[in-house]
């Protein structure tokens, strides 16, 4: 479904892409990830086009992206800060995003703007509310226009236990329908049973990219966290 073919991307001195090759299929759900500057936000950036990579290509159902805007109505982005105008209620926000991005589909997925109750409050202006509250909004905007692939940075940081549970529930969901899901977390154990396969990335490059599964058989520990220590540690070696 995605296809990154072999991509570089300068940022002055800084490189912050180095010959990436990877491919993202449908039905999976892959977790990206790799410390701090290792290239993973460059990565979304350019998938979403808001970045447009020195060297490389970008395929998306075998499609060029560049020059193609349209690819990304089949997109569902959940970023890690939700940024939106103060003085707009959230009622507001999601109309707002009804207007501008018009599913093609016509079937809205308003699930999860039920399931945390954003209903009760809609009148409620983006200013006032909560850090959990707004990625409340920002889940809920990734889900309901029914994308073929959910891009979600940081998914479940600042939700509340419950409410983490219902977002972890409704990405298993998803990726049944055969969705690609890719979700980046520095919170290891929120992602043990959610997904297919890591993608780790450092300094620009790409280390490994492993079905969870074997990458749990090869380093024998099934915590997720312990697995990627244990192949990172035999590398060095």
């Amino acid at each position: 479904m995605i296809t990154i073919n072999n991509i570089s991307k300068h940022f002055g001195k800084l490189k912050a892409l180095d010959q990436l090759n990877l491919q993202f299929n449908s039905g999976e759900c892959i977790a990206l990830i790799g410390p701090n500057g290792s290239g993973k936000t460059t990565l979304i950036k350019s998938i979403l086009g808001m970045v447009v990579p020195d060297e490389g290509s970008i395929l998306f159902n075998k499609i060029s992206i560049s020059k193609n805007w349209k690819y990304r109505s089949q997109i569902g982005y959940m970023p890690q800060i939700g940024r939106y105008p103060d003085n707009m209620t959230i009622g507001q926000v999601i109309n707002m995003m009804k207007d501008i991005r018009k599913s093609e589909k016509n079937v809205l997925d308003e699930e999860l703007v039920e399931k945390f109750a954003l209903h009760d409050i809609m009148n409620k202006r983006m200013r006032t509310l909560s850090g959990g509250t707004r990625q409340k909004v920002s889940a809920s905007l990734a889900f309901l226009f029914n994308a073929d692939v959910l891009i979600l940075d940081e998914p479940t940081a600042g939700l509340d236990p419950v409410s983490s549970e219902i977002l972890k529930e409704k990405i298993v969901k998803e990726k049944t329908k055969g969705k690609l899901i890719i979700i980046t977390s520095h919170v290891l154990s929120e992602l043990d049973d959610l997904i297919t396969q890591i993608v780790y990335m450092q300094d620009g490059k790409l280390k490994f990219q492993k079905e969870i599964n074997l990458l749990k058989k090869e380093t024998g520990e099934e915590k997720l966290s312990k697995a990627i220590a244990k192949i990172m540690l035999q590398n060095q070696l």
